[in-house]
């Protein structure tokens, strides 16, 4: 065999719960704008995620499926609010199956991230604040709402399980629905739905022990948390930790941590390349919440050039290296790093990718043009 870096941490096996992933690359989740109006998946899904499997990626991340017709977020996005949307899935984890990949389904809300022209109604929140990147106030949930949206979250995940995915993961990030809940600027509540950090993370936690129950508690859950909003009044990285220690003690079995809400007007993809030193950005939160947790924590944020990526791991600072728009630019990027073909992905983040018309590279298909 030729030359390779098949001795380095990032190519050892790890394990997520009940299962045991090949490497430690994810294919962190990412919208694909590749389903049907009502949310069905299509056959470009499969051909998608087959190709990453191909190119040696150890765990892949769906994008977002929400759970509810007002959790859709985008046009395109892939949907699991009904039992034919989930038999339509059935095709991914098939064609993913081929390799030693393993592949998870993302479940989601886009709560206030949303607009009505896209949900087909008012938008939703825990509390009833401004958002001003989608310019509209949101209906504040009641009660008896909550509970039927713990119940969509669980049934998606009986949904995904059925279509034969290896596990879930529960988007808490980026300014959605569970996000928006553990945020003490977006939830305004005085209930038992707001108000402590307990109380704020109430809906995850029992959404986590629904799927636990309906699913079995070997099946992997793993969630996507917010390490800060980045807003004065929003999430820290302090209550990020509280959060994470609850949900480990419910079961969850791995985080991945970003970061960042529209209204901040700092995203989880941020433009423009990076130093090596500066690679990462949200591995440093991601290390405190290690400190504090003992399931695998995943670190993402820029991760472009492999010594770093294999730095984080080996100095312990994350489990696992998460990327998304490397994968867009070249699938087959994991093995081409375990060959020593390269050291660095050649992303450039423009963030020209998230395409409507489905994700590719802006910079392969202007070379085609």
């Amino acid at each position: 065999m030729s030359k390779s870096r098949e001795n380095s941490i990032l190519f050892s096996p790890i394990r997520i719960g009940s299962i045991e992933l090949p490497n430690r690359f994810v294919r962190s989740a990412t919208h694909e704008f590749m389903a049907e109006p009502d949310g069905t998946a299509t056959d470009r899904l499969p051909r998608l995620f087959a190709i990453l499997a191909e190119g040696e990626v150890g765990l892949i991340i769906t994008g977002h499926a929400y759970v509810h017709p007002l959790g859709k977020a985008s046009p395109g996005q892939t949907g699991i609010y009904d039992d034919r949307l989930g038999d339509a899935l059935r095709p991914i984890p098939r064609a993913v199956h081929v390799y030693p990949t393993k592949i998870f389904l993302q479940i989601a809300h886009a709560g206030r991230q949303t607009k009505p022209r896209i949900a087909g109604g008012t938008p939703v929140s825990p509390s009833p604040v401004y958002d001003p990147s989608v310019k509209l106030k949101p209906r504040e949930l009641t009660g008896s709402e909550i509970r039927g949206l713990i119940s969509d979250f669980v049934a998606a995940a009986r949904r995904a399980k059925a279509a034969g995915f290896d596990g879930i993961q529960l988007h808490m990030a980026h300014g959605y629905l569970l996000s928006s809940f553990i945020s003490p600027h977006a939830n305004r509540r005085t209930d038992e739905w707001g108000g402590s950090p307990e109380n704020r993370a109430r809906m995850a936690l029992e959404i986590v022990g629904g799927i636990k129950e309906a699913n079995g508690r070997d099946f992997p859950l793993i969630v996507k948390l917010n390490s800060a909003d980045f807003l004065p009044t929003g999430l820290q990285v302090e209550d990020a930790i509280d959060v994470a220690q609850r949900l480990e003690a419910a079961g969850v079995d791995g985080i991945e941590v970003s970061g960042g809400m529209a209204e901040s007007g700092r995203g989880s993809v941020w433009t423009g390349l990076r130093a090596e030193e500066d690679e990462g950005y949200f591995v440093g939160s991601a290390a405190r919440i290690k400190a504090a947790v003992k399931v695998p924590v995943f670190g993402l944020g820029g991760n472009r050039t492999f010594a770093a990526m294999e730095r984080f791991v080996a100095e312990g600072k994350v489990d696992l290296i998460s990327m998304s728009r490397p994968f867009i630019r070249e699938p087959f990027l994991v093995k081409k790093f375990r060959e020593e073909l390269i050291a660095k992905s050649d992303c450039i983040s423009c963030n020209r990718c998230f395409n409507p018309r489905g994700i590719s590279c802006a910079e392969l298909r202007k070379a085609k043009a």
